[in-house]
């Protein structure tokens, strides 16, 4: 559905800060409740963090996932219905035709499942001595863009490690999103070093507002999140953001601060697209 004109300048975002445990049921319970309070507070566009039913690593990804539909998305569309918001739900194990997925399922304020991003960039790392991971040992990567309109302004999706890729931003800009929202588990060695880092640079590059949604903190893991879930603006402001423990993080999002920046700085216009361009090679 398009929104011509878009009468709705304004809308607030939160994210869930949830703390994950090795409990499907419990995590799913406490994530449709905080959300249910988030949305009480008025929030009309919700999102979960990375991996939000499930513990992060590539031992638990086979043992928790699920189709799409299945149990987690099934509670997720209901949620959307009954709180009537959009709901992104952070992201869970999906399992299609054999193959696993990292997956971040949108519902509408119907209920409907709006799009499936499935993570693009596969988190494969190695730094001496502090961390090494690899996604692809056990997941496979998306290979589509996902965006979604609402009444405010078209979003578009990433999950974590995407939010290193300066491009896929570039052609969400190019596709008209005004938010990006990334549900993502930095750790503690990429966490402190890169995670603001990088939502400045995609807000400021592309003069938009960023979104991170992280599970919280929880020290005992095998994988231990960063948190500080944050929301950017597209002057690069923090323009709120989480400690690492449980929390919902709220930001009243203002899409005319959008246009002003834009057309104070109108870099979008400026691009040199006779020396370089950033091109989409799928729909």
């Amino acid at each position: 559905m398009v929104y011509p004109g878009r009468a709705m300048a304004t809308f607030r975002l939160a994210l869930i800060q949830l703390q994950v445990s090795s409990v499907k049921s419990d995590n799913l319970n406490r994530a449709c409740s905080l959300v249910r309070k988030a949305a009480s507070q008025g929030a009309k566009i919700v999102s979960l963090p990375e991996c939000f039913n499930s513990p992060y690593g590539t031992s638990y990804f086979p043992e928790y996932a699920e189709k799409i539909p299945g149990e987690s998305t099934n509670k997720l569309s209901l949620l959307a219905k009954e709180c009537s918001i959009y709901l992104i739900g952070g992201s869970i194990p999906e399992e299609d035709s054999g193959k696993l997925y990292n997956t971040c399922a949108v519902f509408g304020p119907n209920g409907a499942l709006l799009v499936k991003h499935r993570k693009l960039h596969l988190f494969d790392i190695d730094v001496p001595g502090k961390i090494t991971f690899q996604e692809s040992k056990t997941l496979s990567p998306g290979d589509t863009f996902s965006t979604f309109e609402t009444p405010y302004c078209k979003v578009g999706l990433g999950i974590c490690y995407d939010i290193r890729f300066a491009e896929l931003a570039q052609v969400y800009a190019q596709r008209g999103c005004q938010l990006l929202v990334y549900p993502g588990a930095f750790n503690l060695t990429t966490g402190p070093a890169h995670w603001e880092l990088l939502q400045r640079g995609r807000a400021v590059d592309n003069q938009l507002y960023v979104a991170t949604a992280s599970p919280a903190r929880d020290d005992k893991a095998s994988y231990v999140a960063w948190g500080h879930s944050t929301v950017v603006s597209p002057w690069g402001e923090v323009l709120a953001t989480a400690g690492p423990e449980e929390t919902i993080v709220y930001s009243d999002i203002d899409l005319k601060k959008v246009a002003e920046i834009r057309q104070q700085i109108p870099i979008l216009s400026q691009k040199r697209s006779d020396l370089y361009a950033v091109q989409a090679k799928k729909p």
